[in-house]
């Protein structure tokens, strides 16, 4: 098998499509075309690789939007999503002279009796079978899943949008099929808000997971497992997605263009070079979730060590260039040098962005957002802390960031305060990008009352943790997690959507003075899960958060998940445009476009 991320969701993921789709496949010696739409072109490039479907019999992967040539002596296999537009280009291969000689279709998840009977109508003929999997979001890491849908910000929170409740029906859907997937039945929990989003969203999957367990092959009814399902939404906790993390994973999408986890760098002879930032990268999955300090680290002694084996001893000084003479010199290790190549020169960028003008930013950042310095005294007058940003040549991106961070902690301002402040960061024709927070249920202008009154009040005691006093913050998510595994979230904040086993308390109602093995993971992974949904999109700083925990807490396994992952400036972007109405001619030019 080809070097696939062998880890958690992803290697689940890639198994269910083995025991179904893959399966059917080595029924027939014929070679196949798999023709896959856009969702499921990302799902599966995310679980595994050309080598791997090769091996399965499965020999041309193609677009179902894109026009091919027939291959009559061909089987087609579909796996597309259960839409109008995935149908039909389905029907249209078929529909008069067929494009291969038969089709087996699989649908990512439940499809309507509706478009059931369109494609029945038109090529049932030529469909040896038709299946509904159960797989419609992407595992995006071993612990991470997302249902790529990072337009459900604006269905969700904007004034003008007309398709909040659909948006609703399809996250549900998507966070059902993932517990399908992981052969769960959790109890299902939400942050109380008077936004009530949460409170919708755990109901419809509450109610649609009942009634997927209900109709499973006619199977007994699933009885609740040891899972919980949290679900809470983004104004719960606004401060995190705003900061400057120096965290490796982190601070790299946040002060860097990486775009679907492309890094683009220059080499040494000023040749432009990508480089995957993905779980096939052992050394990505080593160092992601470590301080960018510890990191700059790490790098030089790792490529020292191979240095050594060769019994090069020049490893000191480390760069780009002396990197570059090793590959040469060392053909057996060139995929391991160049995994530290990218890394040397994905930390110099990090570091030089932070050098240049992410310092001087992150001890205001730290102050306003903990309310304390890093001696632990309190901060007094928080506008002190905010005015030397304002007053030094940063981006408007991380003025507003720190404005945000200001206003937060004082649980909203004055109107007349905030408009100073617009007029400081200048942005008094773009305010949208501050006064919009109060759509997620966040004050900005100050009434007394808050949504989310306890994020201050309620934060676990970190101070003999060992951190650097540029990154004391911990994201509320984490003190989440631990309360829930510890069972201490109270009732009236986290009401039950409905309750699971009265024993699960996250550690698979092992006791407390049974000692756990660190190293057996087999154990762990038959242990209970923690499964925690943001409406409104996460953070890598939160992603890391679920590792963590789950490295602490042996006997507990926590996945986090979202609409779609975010970055400060991609937040403050989709903020910004909340109250702006929807131009609908562009986007029926746009449809044509993509069609």
């Amino acid at each position: 098998m080809a070097a696939r991320a062998e880890h958690g969701l992803k290697k689940v993921v890639w198994q269910k499509i083995k025991d179904t789709i893959i399966a059917d496949c080595r029924k027939s010696e014929v070679w196949k075309i798999l023709i896959l739409d856009h969702f499921t072109t990302k799902l599966l490039s995310s679980c595994c690789k050309m080598p791997d479907l090769m091996s399965e019999g499965i020999t041309i992967v193609e677009d179902l939007f894109k026009k091919r040539e027939p291959v009559l002596e061909m089987k087609a296999i579909y796996f597309m999503s259960p839409t109008e537009k995935c149908v039909d280009a389905l029907i249209g291969d078929f529909k008069g002279k067929p494009k291969y000689k038969a089709a087996y279709v699989y649908f990512t998840d439940y499809c309507s009796d509706a478009l059931f009977n369109k494609m029945k109508m038109h090529c049932a003929k030529s469909i040896r079978v038709c299946k509904e999997i159960n797989i419609s979001f992407l595992p995006k890491e071993s612990q991470v899943f997302t249902c790529d849908k990072p337009g459900a910000f604006r269905s969700i929170y904007s004034i003008h949008s007309q398709d909040k409740e659909k948006t609703l029906e399809a996250l549900a859907d998507q966070i059902v099929t993932l517990c399908a997937t992981l052969e769960e039945n959790p109890g299902i929990r939400y942050r109380e808000s008077s936004l009530d989003n949460a409170k919708k969203l755990a109901e419809l999957v509450d109610k649609k997971l009942a009634h997927h367990y209900e109709i499973d092959q006619g199977q007994p009814k699933k009885s609740k497992t040891q899972a919980q399902l949290l679900i809470v939404e983004r104004g719960f906790d606004p401060a995190t997605p705003i900061l400057h993390e120096l965290t490796y994973q982190a601070m790299a999408y946040d002060l860097l263009q990486i775009t679907n986890d492309t890094y683009k760098y220059k080499a040494k002879d000023g040749s432009e070079k990508e480089a995957l930032l993905n779980e096939d990268d052992e050394l990505w999955v080593r160092l992601r979730h470590m301080h960018i300090a510890d990191v700059s680290e790490q790098i030089p002694k790792l490529v020292k060590e191979i240095s050594a084996n060769k019994k090069q001893q020049d490893g000191k000084n480390v760069t780009i260039s002396g990197l570059s003479q090793l590959m040469r010199k060392m053909p057996s290790f060139r995929k391991q040098l160049e995994q530290k190549t990218v890394h040397l020169s994905l930390t110099e960028d990090c570091m030089n962005q932070f050098q240049s003008h992410v310092e001087k930013l992150c001890k205001a950042e730290q102050d306003l957002a903990l309310g304390a310095d890093a001696e632990g005294q309190k901060v007094k007058d928080p506008m002190r802390t905010l005015l030397p940003v304002l007053l030094h040549p940063h981006s408007t991106y991380d003025k507003i960031r720190a404005v945000l961070l200001y206003i937060f902690s004082l649980n909203g301002t004055t109107e007349e305060n905030l408009n100073k402040l617009i007029q400081h960061v200048k942005i008094e024709n773009e305010s949208e990008f501050i006064r919009n927070w109060k759509d997620l249920g966040v004050p900005i202008i100050s009434s007394g009352t808050s949504f989310f009154p306890f994020r201050k009040s309620s934060r676990r005691e970190r101070s003999l943790e060992g951190t650097y006093c540029l990154s004391r913050w911990t994201p509320v998510i984490k003190d989440v997690m631990e309360d829930a595994i510890e069972g201490k979230l109270d009732t009236r904040e986290w009401p039950h959507q409905c309750e699971g086993p009265s024993a699960w308390n996250g550690s698979g109602a092992v006791s407390a003075r049974q000692k756990h093995k660190p190293s057996a993971l087999d154990e762990r992974r038959s242990g209970s899960r923690l499964i925690v949904f943001i409406l409104g999109g996460v953070s890598y700083s939160e992603m890391r958060c679920a590792y963590q925990v789950t490295q602490a807490i042996k006997s507990c396994e926590v996945i986090i998940g979202s609409s779609h992952i975010l970055t400060p400036t991609g937040l403050l972007d989709d903020i910004q445009v909340l109250s702006k109405a929807p131009m609908e001619k562009f986007e029926i030019l746009d449809e044509k476009v993509t069609a």
